[in-house]
């Protein structure tokens, strides 16, 4: 569906608040936004240091448990599109506090200022450690850590709000990746970049569905647009091609070009390796990541196609060489750098002097 029809048969935002404006999906999300001509603000606690957009947006610094800078940002606003979030290696109470209360004051504000649409970026972590794939939408939720549950009671605050009239789209993505994301897939492209084979949890034969940024605001754009009586739901998105954790993880390495493999280990040791590490502050990884990485892990998005249109470009190789490609194009601006969020790699902590074996 084309711009011209979607306006004709939808809603046109005329500014744009995005919240967490900063981050990897904020900052993905603005570049895709101000290319379809909208006005824009971005609400975030963290500094906005995008010379490319920083003069074309409205930049507010700012928390949202905080509510007069919230209520400050929703003046003029008639959409908001929620990605802010305390990330899984932060601490609980910053997680709780940003995932729930930060929701709740935001939709609270949104009411009070007349905004007309409130779509809110949930995850699939909302169905924990499932027992059985594909995941719809109507499964049940159960949220595996601080991370998790904050994002369950997100949704639950949503629904709230949806029943008093409010329009409140809910997308639960796949684990997304793209320009700028880095994280826990700064991992691969470190031990890629430098030739070495790449440890795996388990066989890696199960599947494990990821989705490119760039997908993920096409299904923001489509539940920003469409008529109030097509989007006022949970839809999941996620990639629609996808292989094994293996097979998609080897494609990274085959573009690095040093002929080097994935090599799987039994899970069960290494969970448990993980999992001591992670009480010792020594694992990159938080139990979410850890926990699932050797079973399947993947939603069916037939919903979000049949009732959105949405249809997604990149398949998980795609996506995972695409970030690479820019990891590598820009590795030297973050050679030092490291903390929690996915805009920089995560402390390699054991798992770096594992490196020096393979």
């Amino acid at each position: 569906m084309n711009d011209q029809a979607v306006s004709a048969a939808g809603f046109q935002p005329r500014k744009i608040l995005v919240t967490g404006g900063s981050g990897f999906t904020g900052i993905n999300l603005i570049r895709f936004l101000l290319e379809k001509g909208v006005a824009i603000r971005s609400l975030d606690v963290a500094p906005f240091t995008y010379d490319d957009c920083r003069e074309r947006i409205e930049v507010m610094e700012g928390d949202i448990r905080d509510p007069q800078a919230v209520s400050a940002a929703m003046k003029g606003i008639d959409l908001v599109i929620h990605t802010a979030m305390a990330l899984p290696l932060y601490p609980e109470k910053d997680i709780l506090t940003t995932g729930i209360d930060g929701t709740r004051l935001l939709l609270e504000q949104a009411r009070d200022h007349g905004v007309r649409r409130f779509v809110h970026i949930s995850s699939t972590a909302v169905y924990g450690i499932p027992d059985h794939h594909p995941l719809a939408e109507d499964d049940r939720l159960d949220g595996v850590g601080p991370y998790g549950h904050a994002k369950v009671e997100a949704e639950s605050v949503c629904a709230e709000f949806r029943e008093q009239g409010m329009v409140v789209p809910v997308i639960r993505p796949k684990s997304f990746i793209g320009p700028e994301r880095l994280g826990v897939f700064a991992l691969l492209y470190d031990w890629a970049r430098d030739g070495r084979d790449f440890p795996m949890i388990g066989s890696g034969n199960n599947r494990y569905q990821l989705l490119d940024i760039a997908d993920l605001c096409q299904a923001i754009w489509l539940c920003s647009t469409l008529p109030d009586e097509t989007i006022n739901d949970v839809f999941n998105v996620g990639a629609q091609e996808y292989m094994t954790m293996k097979q998609d993880w080897q494609a990274v390495l085959d573009y690095a070009g040093f002929g080097k493999k994935v090599r799987g280990f039994p899970a069960a040791p290494v969970i448990w390796a993980l999992r001591i590490l992670d009480r010792l502050g020594l694992s990159p990884l938080y139990r979410w990541v850890y926990e699932t990485a050797a079973t399947d892990s993947f939603v069916s998005i037939d919903k979000a196609q049949r009732i959105l249109g949405y249809r997604p470009q990149y398949s998980n190789q795609d996506a995972l060489i695409r970030n690479f490609q820019w990891y590598l194009q820009h590795r030297d601006e973050f050679a030092n750098a490291s903390g929690v969020s996915h805009r920089v790699p995560w402390k390699q902590g054991a798992l770096g002097l594992a490196k020096k074996f393979f």
